[in-house]
C-alpha cells in the first residue's frame, strides 16, 4: 500500500512530511511551543497538514533538551528561522508559497519573525501566517528546568535577565514586554485563541486583532468559546478545519 504521508529530510535541517508524489507541494514551516522539539507535537501538526496536501517542516529550535525534557528558549537567534525559511523554499518538493504556523510560543516566534522581516523588507518574507495562542508583547526566556514543582531536584528560580530571542546578534528590540509589531506584516495573517485559556489569557489576541484593524488590516481571526490553551477534541478539529482552509486559500496553486 501507497504511503499516503511521506518523510523527506531537507539536508541539515530536519524532516518534512508531505503528500507521496513529486510535488510540488504549499508548504508551510511549523514552530513548536515551550514543550519543546522533543515533545512530537509540532511533528503530529505537520502529520495533519501534510493529511491535506502541504509539505509540512516542523522546525526545531528549543536549545539542548531530549524526550523527557523541553530543553529552553534562550538566545534562540531568529535570523537561524530565516534562513530555514529559504531552505525551505530552495526544497524541490516546496511550492512557490510558503506559510509559517506556530503554537504559544511558537506563535510569538512567528509573529515575531514576519514583523521583523518584514520591517526591514527582507526577501522569501513567509505568504500567509498563523499564530494559535500568540502572544502581543515579547515574552521572557523560558528554561524547563524553572517549568516544574518546587520540590522536583532539578527546579531552578526564573531569571529575569534571561532573553528568549536575538535578531542580528541583539537583543534590544526583543526585550519584554515591547508589542510585537505584527502590523508591519502585509501578507494574510490567521489568529485563534480559546477564550478560556489558562496560560496566556486571550485579551492578548484581540489586542492584536484591534491594532491590525487600527491600521486598516483585516487578519482572520477565530476565538474558540470554552476552550484551554490546548483545545480539547472538538476544539482542535474545529481550528484545523480553519486552518488548512486558511492556508489552502493563500498557499495553494
Amino acid at each position: 500500500m501507497e504511503l499516503r504521508i511521506v518523510r523527506r529530510l531537507i539536508p541539515e535541517w530536519g524532516t518534512t512530511y508531505g503528500p507521496p508524489g513529486e510535488g510540488p507541494f504549499p508548504a508551510v514551516m511549523i514552530l513548536h511551543g515551550s514543550e519543546g522539539a522533543w515533545s512530537g507535537w509540532s511533528h503530529r501538526n505537520a502529520a495533519i497538514l501534510a493529511a491535506h496536501g502541504f509539505l509540512a517542516f516542523p522546525l526545531g529550535y528549543s536549545n539542548g533538551g531530549n524526550a523527557w525534557n523541553a530543553g529552553s528558549i534562550v538566545d534562540y537567534p531568529l535570523d537561524r528561522s530565516v534562513e530555514a525559511l529559504a531552505a525551505l523554499r530552495a526544497f524541490p518538493y516546496a511550492g512557490p508559497r510558503v506559510g509559517l504556523y506556530g503554537v504559544s510560543r511558537g506563535a510569538e516566534h512567528a509573529l515575531l519573525l514576519a514583523s521583523l522581516m518584514a520591517k526591514e523588507e527582507m526577501e522569501g518574507l513567509p505568504d500567509a501566517v498563523a499564530a494559535h495562542s500568540p502572544p502581543d508583547v515579547v515574552c521572557g526566556a523560558f528554561d524547563s528546568r524553572s517549568y516544574r514543582d518546587a520540590g522536583d531536584p532539578g527546579w531552578q528560580a526564573w531569571d529575569a535577565n534571561n532573553r528568549a530571542w536575538t535578531w542580528k546578534g541583539s537583543q534590544e528590540e526583543l526585550l519584554p514586554t515591547t508589542p510585537i509589531e505584527v502590523e508591519r506584516y502585509p501578507g494574510a495573517l490567521f489568529l485563534s485563541h480559546g477564550t478560556k485559556d489558562r496560560m496566556w489569557a486571550v485579551e492578548m489576541t484581540r489586542r492584536l486583532e484591534q491594532r491590525l484593524k487600527a491600521h486598516g488590516q483585516h487578519p482572520e481571526v477565530h476565538y474558540y468559546v470554552g476552550e484551554d490553551h490546548i483545545p480539547g477534541s472538538a476544539g482542535d478539529n474545529l481550528h484545523h478545519e480553519y486552518l488548512i482552509d486558511f492556508f489552502v486559500r493563500h498557499l495553494g496553486n
